[in-house]
């Protein structure tokens, strides 16, 4: 008997339907309009949707689950670290974690519902400007050591106050040696955490011959918030062998950019001043809008039963704010009368920082297509992808990509590929600009006398006479305390009508390459792992060099899935839930399932009866902290936080105003035996603090670090992994034990950017996204049944099994109690209430890093207490139909005492949802 294959076979649709377009993005953010183009026909299936995405940063999936399915997908982002010409780069470069979620499901026969949710934190060394090398602008961090003073880092400048050397010819020098420099540096400032969410819905019906489908989505954060909408649709004609494509879309964006305060001296911003309003606390706020349109059109057409070709055209047009609003561009001012002086001596170039300016609209043209041909042989995929785009911004780019998809044997799918893409520069972009005129000038009056201001009333001016006395302007000696000379600033009609210096605007070229591998171990469930690397580089633009080759780098992006088809979910020999349903009837099949209708906040409540069984699950949890701030259980005042809610030695100058916590959550259970489960939980969280400056703080210090706004926090948590012993079981009656370890995957040493030459330091203990340390998690559990009702008691608690963590402190042990009753509404809805009580203890230990020490939320005593709390919830376990045996939880935990260590915010309440199937 010959042997059999068991490698996965790749039809022309799973082929079609297995890669997915990618176009990295190598710049912080990428916002823009996707079009969801029309549906295709079920051979045709994956060339006929683009969901609204962040590109680059998810990389393709091997192969794209078939029919119903849930994917979750974590991805990190990590650019490599630019080069400073010679200065020392201490400044972390750009990182992202990703966190991806999207679903597709069945509604009827031919609607379907489609949904994605991606949730990405930036942080790092970001570029804001391009100066010339000898300008200096970087102002050197100096570290004493053992042999003496070193230069151990460099913090950006933006306009150096002792300008810069030209020649003659307008050429950079360098002012130690007199030679000509004409090299450009990259100017960094480093970003606090940033978080940014984005939700898309999609909605389609399809007939034999034709599809159409309507997507809708938002993507919000702190400073730029948009919403879009897509319509698309499908048409197929010779026996579903040629598809035809279309789709429109529109996207509505509203920027709300906190410029940095610190960098006020050093910018200037008066083209967009009827933008900027400023805030109490003497934050600039920079208000815009843009509006983008696009639409597309295209064609898919199977050539053989092996061969397909797909090409698309699209048209987008933006208008509105098109800048960057943290982008600024190097303009040098050179006075005209000192450059034609005559002489041949070096001139002082005076160098300034202008926000930059980019036409107020855009038109982008792009085509782009794919062959895919199926290599029976060796039952693999080939698809080739170009795609070339054009615009009226001057930039043109071509884009050339390659993948090759190969099952192996035991059902392993593995996906190298690789790009290349080159673009031109765009026509206003130039690293520094150099225009022959001052910065400023002194005003001057008809008989060319200067001109003087009252600087408390700037209309009001002033000339002086020969003996050095003001006078009005009716010729009277007058004594005013503050006078200023009045200036004229430059003219802005000698500068270009655009400039930009963002170097993702330049000439360049760019490889990379990467692989996805895929693994199926169970029907309906896959794991797949990819990893990508990019490098950017002037020299290999097609054509000529871009000539910036001192913004190259090189970038990764490593990504995680899960993917689940819960339709056809099953594993060999076991005994899951489906099939127990499908074989003894709804009401066995919720008898079977309600030992784990707990309250879904709960931990650790319940356990899978058979052996071999499986359980994926999702929680989402929701916290949020406001109101007043709390000395025990006592409202306390600002003055009051201001003198006893730091320390002794320093006063408080800012109050945490509000603090939401959002926390996402895999459980991934399984039952070797009877008695014992295995869990596995990582989580996936992002904090928000948002500070307000308390009454009657002390002044600012020079160089004091300025917390404006707040400040966001995320991705990676710590992940919890644990084992669930069945200790006692009879009718109506079961005790479990639990026993966990917290693994401190989540970082403790996250810090705020440094703002010039002042470092911001440790973020404050309670937006780190651990405990830095091993933690012990037990926990005893008893549940109870009787007819219609249920009931349960839980005790647990996390201990540290460390005294310190890295950054030189560990949070409080835990203790909590809970016990809660349950009554079934329906054959499968229950409603719960339950009662929480939590002990914590302080924080042991400090930062053993700088950390700005301005309120209670930096100082260890002001952690921990006792809480108590009231829960309200609700499961569902849906008893037919396509999503039979799925579990649904709500609960929502309310405060009903608080009694805090210290000083603290207080509690406003708690929310989790949760998912599970078990198989």
């Amino acid at each position: 008997m010959a042997k059999k294959n068991n490698k996965p076979k790749i039809s022309l649709k799973r082929a079609v339907n297995s890669i997915a377009s990618n176009k990295p993005v190598t710049r912080k953010r990428q916002r823009g309009t996707a079009v969801a183009a029309a549906g295709s026909s079920k051979t045709l299936q994956a060339l006929t949707s683009a969901a609204v995405m962040l590109p680059g940063l998810l990389l393709p999936s091997a192969q794209a689950a078939d029919g119903d399915h849930i994917n979750f997908q974590f991805s990190r982002y990590q650019e490599s670290k630019r080069n400073l010409f010679g200065i020392p780069n201490s400044q972390n470069p750009i990182r992202a974690d990703i966190l991806h979620g999207s679903g597709l499901f069945t509604l009827t026969d031919r609607a379907k519902f489609a949904f994605s949710y991606t949730q990405d934190i930036w942080s790092g060394a970001t570029p804001i400007v391009t100066s010339p090398l000898a300008a200096n602008p970087y102002s050197p961090i100096r570290r004493n050591t053992p042999s003496g003073t070193v230069v151990a880092g460099a913090s950006p400048l933006m306009n150096p106050s002792e300008g810069v050397l030209l020649d003659r010819d307008l050429n950079p020098l360098q002012r130690d040696t007199g030679m000509q420099d004409t090299r450009s540096v990259l100017v960094l400032a480093t970003a606090s955490p940033e978080t940014r969410n984005q939700a898309n819905f999609r909605l389609g019906y399809e007939w034999y011959e034709a599809e159409i489908n309507a997507s809708a989505g938002f993507s919000l954060e702190n400073d730029y918030k948009s919403s879009f909408g897509n319509l698309g649709g499908r048409l197929d004609f010779n026996q579903k062998l040629t598809s035809v494509k279309f789709g429109a879309g529109y996207t509505s964006s509203d920027i709300s950019a906190i410029l940095d305060h610190d960098a006020a001296p050093y910018l200037t911003k008066t083209a967009f001043s009827d933008q900027i309003r400023r805030r109490e606390d003497g934050a600039e706020i920079l208000r815009a809008e843009r509006q983008d349109w696009a639409a597309n059109i295209g064609v898919t057409q199977v050539l053989t039963k092996h061969s397909l070709v797909d090409a698309n055209f699209g048209y987008t047009h933006s208008n509105g704010y098109l800048e960057n609003p943290y982008k600024a561009v190097t303009v040098i001012f050179v006075d005209p009368e000192v450059l034609n002086n005559g002489q041949t001596t070096p001139i002082l170039g005076d160098v300034r920082a202008l926000l930059e300016q980019r036409p107020g609209q855009r038109n982008q043209f792009a085509f782009s297509t794919k062959y895919i041909q199926h290599i029976n042989p060796l039952d693999a995929a080939l698809h080739f992808n170009y795609r070339f785009s054009t615009d009226d911004w001057g930039i043109n780019t071509n884009t050339f990509s390659a993948n090759w998809i190969q099952p192996l044997p035991g059902g392993w799918i593995v996906t190298p590929r690789i790009r290349y893409y080159s673009q031109d520069s765009a026509d206003f972009y130039q690293p520094y600009l150099i225009t022959q005129q001052n910065y400023s000038t002194q005003a001057v009056d008809s008989l060319g006398r200067n001109i003087w201001v009252d600087s408390n009333n700037p209309d009001i001016e002033y000339v002086r006479d020969e003996n050095f006395n003001l006078l009005d302007s009716e010729g009277n000696i007058v004594s005013v305390s503050d006078v200023q000379p009045k200036t004229i600033p430059f003219d802005a009609g000698k500068l270009p009508g655009d400039f930009s210096s963002d170097h993702r605007l330049a000439g360049f070229g760019a490889l990379s390459g990467g692989v996805t591998l895929r693994k199926e171990f169970a029907k309906g469930i896959a794991l797949e792992a990819g990893f990508e690397y990019y490098t950017r580089a002037s020299s290999m633009k097609l054509g000529s060099g871009g000539g910036n080759s001192f913004a190259d780098f090189d970038y990764y992006v490593a990504n995680a899935a899960l993917t689940i088809n819960p339709g056809i979910m099953s594993l060999p020999g076991s005994s899951g839930h489906a099939h127990h349903h499908a074989h003894t009837g709804k009401d066995n099949s919720h008898k079977h399932s309600r030992h784990h209708l707990q309250p879904a906040g709960l931990m650790f409540a319940h356990m899978l009866d058979n052996p071999g069984e499986f359980m994926v699950g999702y929680n989402f949890m929701y916290s949020r902290m406001g109101g007043n701030m709390l000395h025990g259980s006592n409202t306390v005042s600002d003055p009051t936080i201001v003198s006893e809610g730091c320390s002794t030695e320093i006063l408080c100058t800012f109050k945490p105003a509000e603090m939401d916590m959002r926390m996402h959550m895999l459980d991934i259970m399984y039952a070797p035996t009877r008695w014992l489960n295995l869990m596995l939980m990582p989580r996936f969280m992002d904090m928000e603090m948002h500070l307000q400056e308390l009454e009657g703080r002390p002044p600012p210090e020079p160089g004091e670090h300025q917390h404006f706004g707040g400040h966001t926090t995320g991705v990676i948590g710590d992940t919890l992994i644990a084992s669930l012993i069945k200790l006692y079981e009879k009718q109506g009656h079961r005790v479990h034990a639990g026993l966990g370890i917290s693994a401190p995957t989540g970082k403790t040493d996250l810090e705020i950017r440094r703002v010039f030459r002042v470092d911001g330091g440790a973020i404050h203990f309670g937006m780190q996204l651990g405990s830095g340390t091993w933690d012990f998690v037990p926990s005893l559990t008893y549940t109870g049944e009787y007819n219609r009702w249920n009931w349960g008691a839980q005790v647990s608690g996390v201990k540290r099994m460390e005294d310190r963590n890295e950054s030189g402190y560990r949070l409080g042990d835990l203790f909590q109690a809970t016990t809660w009753g349950g009554i079934d509404l329906t054959s499968w809805l229950t409603a719960s209430v339950r009662g929480l009580y939590t002990l914590q203890d302080r924080i042991h230990g400090d930062f053993n890093t700088l950390n700005a020490r301005i309120g209670p939320m930096d100082f260890p005593s002001n952690y921990g207490g006792q809480f108590w709390n009231i829960g309200l919830g609700v499961n569902a376990i849906i008893p037919d139909g396509r999503f039979a045996g799925h579990h649904f939880g709500f609960e929502w935990l309310q405060p009903v005492h608080t009694d805090v260590n210290g000083f603290q915010l207080d509690r406003k309440g708690a929310l989790t949802a949760s998912w599970s199937y078990r198989f």
